[in-house]
């Protein structure tokens, strides 16, 4: 090789040639996407296909923000070092539009970076903002998180001027760290779990010299590629395979996946489907969430329960968090401050053996479970066959079933004849009961 020859990159060895000077008037986009695709896996191994396709959608996304409503963020996370996380976003950087990296960077430097065409924001070690030793970086992190959407400005007060100022938000960002990010940021990205190369997983040595410029070059076709058509991306409504937020966070991949066309739409919406259905497997579960599924476990069959049987029975889990939920574990008052977030409050009711005490009932979450924790739906039994006879099943030693807690009541009401039963009315016959009248589990309507 001579002195004035350019050095051969990987991309050009695999058959992907990069020219000084494309011709970018017919981009292929399919095929582009193709390239792009390959030099991730290239240089990264990525935990699987639909993550490199996501990745390379959003890389490409960056290049027509002003086209989307919403700027999706990319978190890059693994559970320990060496896990690939900054070698992808060295490969982000290279191939995204205006790439802009926070290190060392003041808040006020970031806001002002944003305008109306937005950089694309890079952050790598996403625990200086985010994690337990995160400090002084409250601008940044609102920044983060209001950004995801359009017209969500920071308001900021200019003494110089005597005015307010509004300072945009709008940019599509990645994050890469150790370990989860906050939810209010994960809710609004797309997720790649890296993890640690095994034996046998090779990639080709990334050197920013020599193959950087093939992977400018690449990002230079996206932004004629996508900039042609603003206005056809910006009006595009495309099916989309989620709803709520999770459409929102996709739906710019989407627009440029069916732009592409070819097996990219296909490719784009699979990825979605299964990298949401991971984020929801796989995602920290919030703490009020836990509760509420503890709670129905802790119900078992019955209508009622005392608070004290209920928080026993919380804290009897040793994998759950409440025996260590404040100083003292999980107590009633916290119990019920949670609770009252899903508008489910404790009565005053009389329970066998117990008397007198505060509890709560079934009918009281029942709302609560269906919103925020539905059990999976069973898939319906197959009818029997016509004509094909059935052999007869052997019958099962019967098993005695939980004994409900209104039947409880009621069974102890039938011995205990020297306990007068409380009427419905709150009437005189029981005495030393207070308005408002108790609730009482099993008895007569």
């Amino acid at each position: 090789m001579s002195p004035t020859q350019p050095p051969t990159t990987h991309l050009a060895q695999e058959g992907i040639h990069m020219d000084a000077q494309p011709d970018l008037r017919n981009v292929d986009g399919a095929a582009l996407l193709d390239a792009v695709r390959h030099a991730l896996v290239r240089y990264v191994v990525l935990p699987t296909s639909h993550a490199a396709d996501a990745v390379t959608l959003w890389i490409a996304a960056t290049h027509a923000q002003p086209a989307w409503a919403h700027a999706p963020r990319l978190v890059i996370r693994g559970p320990e070092k060496r896990c690939g996380k900054s070698r992808l976003l060295d490969m982000v950087e290279a191939l995204c539009w205006d790439p802009f990296i926070t290190v060392n960077s003041s808040s006020a430097a970031v806001y002002r970076s944003i305008t109306a065409d937005p950089p694309t924001m890079l952050v790598d070690e996403a625990d200086t903002i985010f994690g337990p030793k995160a400090d002084g970086n409250e601008d940044l992190r609102g920044l983060l998180n209001a950004g995801h959407q359009r017209n969500r400005p920071a308001k900021r007060y200019d003494a110089a001027s005597n005015r307010v100022e509004s300072i945009p938000t709008f940019a599509m960002a990645a994050l890469a760290g150790i370990g989860s990010m906050p939810d209010t940021i994960e809710d609004r990205a797309v997720i790649i779990r890296m993890r640690r190369r095994a034996p046998g997983e090779t990639v080709a040595p990334y050197r920013h010299r020599r193959d950087r410029p093939g992977l400018h070059a690449l990002s230079e076709q996206l932004t004629v590629w996508l900039r042609l058509d603003m206005t056809v991306l910006e009006s595009a409504e495309p099916a989309m395979p989620l709803e709520d937020r999770a459409a929102d966070t996709w739906e710019p991949l989407i627009v440029v996946a069916d732009h592409a066309g070819a097996h990219w739409p296909d490719r784009a919406r699979s990825a979605a489907v299964q990298l949401t259905a991971e984020a929801a497997d796989n995602g920290d579960m919030s703490t009020r969430v836990r509760l509420l599924i503890d709670c129905r476990d802790a119900f078992e069959d019955q209508e009622a329960i005392p608070t004290t049987v209920l928080i026993e029975r919380l804290r009897r889990d040793p994998e759950a968090p409440w025996r260590e939920y404040g100083p003292q574990g999980l107590t009633a008052m916290k119990l019920g401050q949670m609770l009252r977030e899903y508008e489910i409050r404790s009565n005053t009711m009389r329970f066998p053996g117990l008397g007198q005490a505060k509890g709560y009932c079934r009918i009281d979450f029942t709302d609560a479970w269906d919103r925020y924790c539905p059990e999976p739906v069973p898939p319906p039994e197959s009818p029997p066959l016509r004509g094909v006879a059935v052999p007869a099943v052997p019958e099962s030693k019967p098993q005695v079933s939980a004994v409900r807690l209104d039947e409880v009541v009621r069974l102890s009401r039938t011995t205990e004849t020297s306990r007068t039963s409380l009427t419905s009315k709150n009437e005189a016959v029981t005495a030393g009961t207070a308005t408002p009248p108790l609730r009482v589990i099993g008895g007569a309507r």
